[in-house]
């Protein structure tokens, strides 16, 4: 038999996942080989970055599950099919496509954040009729796992404590260069804290600070005009002028245009910026694999 394609395992993984049960993503690896009947061979096959073939492409179809909601992860690294997946399973029990994936709103809304990578999707990378270079099929290939990343960060940050997610908000700004050369941040108090949750000293004696605010919200919710008003209220009680609001959600229009009004300067990052930025700066991130491209040189033909 050939192994399946990354799509290809997106059935199998919900029949899987069927009986309620919730896994690890460790987990669903041999119980989906089982249930596909993948040879021992076929067990072993890796990839150039060395992870096995069928690892890679079973992750990836609980990835665009997850992105379509068909499947939940509950906690970091567990999934469980949702009523969403149970539907799926039924209309489409011999084969779920991407096309499938993209009656589903919540999947269309997650790749909109990733349009670079969208050709990606629906076209093989190494089709002869692709009309991109290599080089841009890796960009657009490095899109789509960040863009996947990306969701996988705000989904771990919305679970972790307040607490947690302040923390790493002040990691993200020192690793951004905020801080001056000794990087300091403080985190304040969760009570008492008058609207600020921390603060970025600019300088050694912290003449020049930066006063943050972060709230930990579902992704698809919304940081009103109210929100703000109350943490530029903050800033004043502290003679400030500078202040970050960061959230895990996305902020209304009212609080962008109140924002775009005011004398004192305050910037706004909602989730998707914030997961962009931890990816860029490597803030809860790790390499997981570097990718060397070469080309021929021309000073050693002469």
């Amino acid at each position: 038999m050939v192994m399946p394609t990354w799509d290809q395992f997106m059935v199998p993984v919900l029949e899987v996942l069927a009986d309620g049960e919730t896994r690890r993503l460790r987990d669903l690896y041999g119980l989906v080989a089982d249930h596909v009947g993948l040879t021992e061979e076929e067990r072993q096959e890796v990839i150039t970055s060395g992870m096995l073939r069928h690892h890679d492409r079973i992750g990836w179809a609980a990835s665009d599950l997850a992105r379509a909601t068909a499947v939940a992860r509950p906690s970091r690294g567990l999934y469980q099919i949702t009523d969403v997946g149970r539907s799926l399973l039924r209309e489409h029990a011999q084969g779920i496509t991407q096309k499938d994936l993209r009656t589903i709103p919540a999947y269309t809304e997650s790749l909109a954040a990733a349009q670079a990578a969208k050709s990606v999707l629906e076209a093989p990378v190494a089709s002869a009729q692709s009309r991109l270079s290599p080089e841009e099929q890796i960009g657009q290939a490095i899109d789509l796992i960040h863009a996947d990343v990306a969701d996988d960060l705000l989904a771990r940050l919305h679970t972790q404590e307040p607490a947690f997610f302040e923390q790493a908000v002040l990691d993200l700004l020192i690793a951004m260069g905020y801080g001056g050369a000794e990087g300091r941040a403080t985190r304040t108090q969760l009570s008492n804290d008058g609207g600020i949750d921390g603060i970025v000293d600019q300088d050694a004696l912290g003449l020049s600070r930066i006063y943050v605010q972060a709230k930990r919200y579902a992704i698809d919710a919304a940081v009103g005009r109210p929100e703000i008003q109350a943490f530029v209220g903050a800033l004043q009680g502290n003679q400030a002028n500078q202040g970050v609001f960061i959230t895990s959600g996305r902020f209304s229009q009212g609080a962008r245009d109140y924002v775009n009004n005011l004398p004192t300067r305050v910037i706004l990052i909602d989730g998707q910026r914030l997961a962009s930025l931890m990816i860029r700066f490597g803030v809860g991130v790790q390499t997981k694999q570097t990718v060397r491209v070469v080309e021929v040189d021309e000073d050693f033909f002469e």
